[in-house]
């Protein structure tokens, strides 16, 4: 009886308070399962390794374009898929959505968040009577992370900034999707403030820091993200610049042309994953614990790229 006494008037008081009273400010969390599945489609053999012009990676671009409508994020063009003009082997498409700003003067400046959803496809010399390159590490898991990201970004609903979401697509062709898109985007004279683009995440790294940026040196991106994370999350890696990986991804095109704070971060580092562009780069390898665990350490960072008063992020 007395429990029945102690329930009614709190029961009386949440009926009458203002909702912001009794809401709980429960942290967002990647959904591990959800992640799962995104990733496990985009490496399905139904895909045959999303080469680009294929049937394949269109019905991937279907899917990511179903990823953006389930979270009311709106095309930036007038449908989500884009057509590229720089891919002559049939069609292609970018993926891209927009996430306005709800700032009257920081919904001006643009933080580009992207990744490539394509791979090689089928390879010449199979292995073990497998010649799909399913592509899992390179990179449905980057894909899948700035999936993630999409729907954090879009459930918050509180950036200030404007957010550019997009699935590149011809990466393995030569970037041709970031030059497509940084060269179209040129007409409406942009106001870009940064750009993270997820490249291989995959699979962990055996070192003291999670993620490295290609360009490490380039910006004071990598320090930022560890003050906004309060970890260190990014560090430095000398392979990515003995490789020149700066200039090996999307992020690339888009530096070339506006000359602003534009990286890729991933946690390949040659020396934890053999299968690059290998028919065994496939879902079973790919960790989805440390994957959704990248994509909840990083919130604070996106929150603050899209947020911060002024621009803190700046080249070096």
């Amino acid at each position: 009886m007395k429990k029945l006494l102690l329930v009614i008037p709190f029961a009386f008081l949440a009926c009458n308070a203002p909702k912001a009273m009794i809401e709980l400010d429960i942290p967002y969390q990647a959904n591990q399962a959800e992640l799962t599945h995104t990733l496990k489609y985009l490496t399905s053999d139904e895909l045959e390794g999303r080469d680009s012009g294929s049937k394949g990676i269109e019905m991937a671009a279907n899917y990511l374009e179903g990823v953006l409508k389930e979270s009311n994020i709106k095309p930036y063009f007038s449908s989500y898929k884009d057509t590229l003009t720089t891919f002559k082997d049939g069609i292609a498409y970018n993926v891209v959505g927009f996430i306005e700003g709800n700032d009257p003067v920081l919904k001006n400046e643009i933080v580009i968040f992207g990744a490539h959803y394509d791979h090689i496809g089928r390879v010449k010399n199979a292995v073990d009577g497998d010649d799909i390159a399913n592509g899992a590490n390179d990179n449905a898991a980057g894909t899948t992370i700035l999936s993630e990201v999409a729907k954090y970004i879009a459930h918050k609903k509180n950036n200030k900034r404007s957010a550019l979401i997009v699935f590149f697509s011809a990466e393995e062709k030569g970037l041709l999707g970031a030059y497509h898109l940084a060269d179209k985007m040129e007409k409406n004279n942009p106001n870009f403030y940064a750009m993270l683009n997820f490249e291989m995440l995959g699979v962990p790294m055996n070192k003291d820091f999670k993620t490295y940026l290609t360009g490490y040196k380039r910006s004071n991106m990598a320090e930022k993200i560890n003050a906004y994370t309060n970890q260190n999350f990014v560090g430095y890696l000398p392979m990515e610049t003995q490789y020149r990986l700066f200039m090996a991804s999307d992020n690339f095109p888009f530096f070339l042309k506006y000359n602003f704070p534009a990286h890729s971060i991933s946690s390949f580092d040659f020396e934890n994953y053999k299968f690059y562009h290998h028919p065994k780069d496939e879902f079973e390898k790919m960790d989805t614990t440390f994957m959704t665990k990248i994509v909840n350490d990083i919130t604070p960072a996106i929150d603050a790229m899209l947020n911060s008063e002024t621009k803190e992020i700046k080249l070096n």
